[in-house]
């Protein structure tokens, strides 16, 4: 009895198109998911602080303050946020290349987004629904580099033991940067805002590199294919003499 074809999305494109094995490279899409947290994060604090009243300080004050209940227009950050939660969400899924620890704890940081959305902080002070998901996504982000680690031969620099460690060091001393200025420091809201930054732009550039390697892996196993040619009998008719 023949077996039946693969499941497809939308009905036309194989599932592993949309879906890669873990010894395949991440399918484009993930790029544009990985790609748009960073430019959503960036682009949510730069409109909303141009509606701000000219009390708010970007370098003093924090990013919540935009989504909180005393921010102008606070739709603006707490959309971005959602939609960072989304985007983590779906680029878990698809770097299938990376270790199922590295994926959880990315699609964790996801839902700690969508949960500070959800929980805004109110007029004065905030909430401890808010804290608690402000703190564990912030340490979640911070040691997820330490998780995607690959092993064997060939593989990009950052996804090395000794580049994830120094990585996972980068992002520690920027959240320590960040615990001194909450504490009584004047540049909390750049010290935040500068960690967003780097660390919402890293799972973006580990799909990078992990697509650049993969790639170059196929060229290097094409190579001796090419060199050896056809295999005899193949394609050709064997010449009478």
């Amino acid at each position: 009895m023949a077996l039946p074809h693969k499941l497809t999305v939308a009905g036309t494109a194989p599932v592993s198109r949309w879906l890669s094995g873990p010894g395949q490279p991440p399918p484009a899409w993930v790029l544009i998911t990985a790609g748009l947290s960073p430019a959503l994060v960036i682009g949510g604090w730069l409109a909303a602080g141009v509606v701000q009243p000219a009390s708010y300080s970007p370098l003093r004050d924090t990013v919540s303050a935009l989504a909180g209940q005393g921010g102008a227009q606070p739709w603006i950050v707490t959309s971005a946020l959602f939609a960072v939660g989304g985007c983590y969400l779906a680029t878990a899924v698809g770097l299938a290349g990376l270790r199922w620890p590295a994926r959880i704890l990315l699609a964790v940081a996801g839902l700690c987004s969508i949960g500070i959305a959800a929980s805004p902080e109110p007029a004065a002070g905030s909430t401890p629904q808010h804290l608690a998901w402000t703190a564990l996504g912030a340490a979640t982000i911070t040691v997820w580099p330490a998780f995607t680690v690959r092993r064997g031969p060939g593989q990009p620099l950052i996804l090395t033991a000794r580049g994830a460690a120094v990585v996972t060091t980068v992002f520690l001393a920027l959240l320590g940067w960040l615990l001194l200025e909450a504490r009584d420091g004047t540049l909390l809201g750049l010290s935040e805002r500068v960690m967003s930054a780097v660390q919402t732009s890293w799972p973006f550039i580990v799909a990078l590199a992990m697509r650049h390697a993969a790639g170059s892996h196929l060229e290097s196993s094409a190579q001796p294919v090419a060199a050896a040619g056809p295999s005899p009998g193949l394609g050709s008719q064997p010449s009478h003499s």
